[in-house]
């Protein structure tokens, strides 16, 4: 859920603060007001969940004083500045300071409304950008977002460990939406580059001459970025879509590897998105440049390998969405299940994530089923599964393990509710979670 953004007030006058306190309020934002720089300064620091709105004429330190301050805590903290009349030239100069706007006395309070939506929209992005940062720089938390117990699972974590560890250059392929970004990502947080740059381009979202500027330059003063080598110099350049490079950006990146040595200053992450049956990226990349970045090769398993992680996946996706929209999970029938373990899933991980979606949607309005919306994404599907390709104790225990799963967490690890509900005996339950590996610790 997105966090409720602030505002801050600051003025020494209190029938100002009062009456842009109480008509924000009325908008529906959270304010606080203070009556001095001094006073908010207290409460102000660099992560403060929202903007500023103060006055720039205050006794002791002026909002001049006090904007400098916060800029030099948090330059991306939105502040709107109050002027008085004649005090425009001051509001100039504090926006060449770092001021996201000013209002001038006396303000429309539509205005004021207008530019307080504006800013908290900005300061949103910004929070949550730098939650997303301290997430992705945080090996521990993004190798929990690599959910499953599977096998292939569980190898492909030590295979992140192990090559997260090393310097050369890796390959990661796989089949579309199986998650190759997020390992990319989890690469960078758990080796030695984890507190520096990570710099993701995706080649096949350019034309050969924007793409070629993006990666190698030269930048024009304007552009907001160094080329991406440069950029991401001593830490992870990560290409995605690297089959989309022409052989002339195959060569000068084949340069740029070449110059760096060993071991490289920056790793190249390139990541393999080929979509055409038959084809490669062996076959799409010159060989000299495969055989430098595939020195490291991780393969991300398509999402029908992954057994019962699948129904772990729509559990946690289910829950997650049910959050956003304000309504219970979907629950998931045996028969269901059979067919979430069954379905080819050709879109792999992003399209069970908008099965999760559309089911908890459609669970709110009290229409449809899992195995409905299945039977949408998979025309060729028989309406009742069968066991074939897989004996049917698979099922029942991925189904059980499940259900066991589905209710500890709602009742947030109380054994007896979940023996209640269950119907199951003290030690049956702890028999069976033993068996799927769960632990209660893991609930509460």
């Amino acid at each position: 859920m997105a966090q409720a953004m602030k505002i801050a007030i600051v003025d020494d006058e209190q029938d100002m603060r009062q009456s842009i306190s109480q008509w924000l309020a009325l908008s529906g934002y959270d304010t606080e007001t203070f009556s001095s720089a001094e006073d908010a300064l207290r409460v102000l620091g660099p992560e403060y969940p929202g903007i500023v709105i103060s006055d720039i004429r205050m006794p002791g330190m002026d909002g001049m004083q006090f904007l400098k301050k916060l800029m030099g805590s948090d330059s991306a903290l939105p502040v709107i500045m109050i002027t008085g009349h004649g005090d425009v030239p001051m509001a100039v100069e504090a926006m060449r300071v770092g001021a996201y706007d000013f209002l001038e006395k006396p303000f429309n309070p539509d205005r004021m409304n207008e530019l307080a939506k504006k800013a908290t929209g900005a300061r949103r992005l910004v929070m949550d950008n730098r939650a997303l940062r301290r997430e992705l720089s945080d090996g521990g938390q993004i190798m929990k977002k690599l959910i499953g117990q599977s096998p292939v699972m569980e190898r492909l974590r030590e295979d992140i460990l192990d090559l997260g560890q090393a310097d050369g250059h890796v390959l990661i392929d796989g089949e579309t939406g199986t998650g190759k970004t997020l390992v990319a990502h989890a690469l960078h947080a758990v080796g030695s580059r984890a507190g520096k740059k990570f710099v993701l381009v995706s080649c096949g979202a350019f034309e050969e001459e924007a793409l070629s500027k993006r990666l190698f330059g030269p930048m024009l003063p304007e552009d907001a970025h160094l080329p991406a080598v440069e950029e991401a110099r001593g830490g992870t350049l990560v290409l995605e879509d690297i089959e989309a490079l022409s052989e002339t950006m195959q060569a000068r990146l084949l340069s740029v590897i070449n110059e760096q040595g060993t071991p490289a200053e920056t790793r190249i992450v390139a990541i393999s998105n080929l979509q055409e049956a038959g084809r490669t990226s062996e076959d799409a990349l010159r060989a000299d440049l495969f055989y430098r970045l595939a020195a490291l090769r991780i393969t991300v398993p398509p999402l029908r390998m992954r057994g019962e992680d699948i129904l772990t996946l729509f559990t946690r996706l289910s829950e997650q969405f049910s959050d956003e929209y304000g309504c219970e999970a979907p629950k998931v029938t045996a028969q269901e299940a059979a067919q979430l373990l069954q379905a080819p899933w050709p879109g792999n991980v992003r399209q069970l994530i908008n099965v999760a979606e559309r089911a908890v949607l459609q669970s709110r309005r009290g229409a449809g089923t899992i195995a409905s919306l299945l039977m949408n994404d998979h025309e060729d599907m028989q309406p009742v599964m069968t066991t074939e390709g897989k004996p049917l104790k698979e099922y029942v225990e991925a189904f059980e393990r499940m259900l066991i799963d589905n209710t500890m967490r709602r009742h947030r690890g109380s054994i007896a509710s979940v023996m209640d509900e269950l119907c199951l005996p003290r030690r049956t339950l702890n028999e069976k979670m033993a068996k799927y590996g769960l632990q209660r610790s893991d609930y509460l």
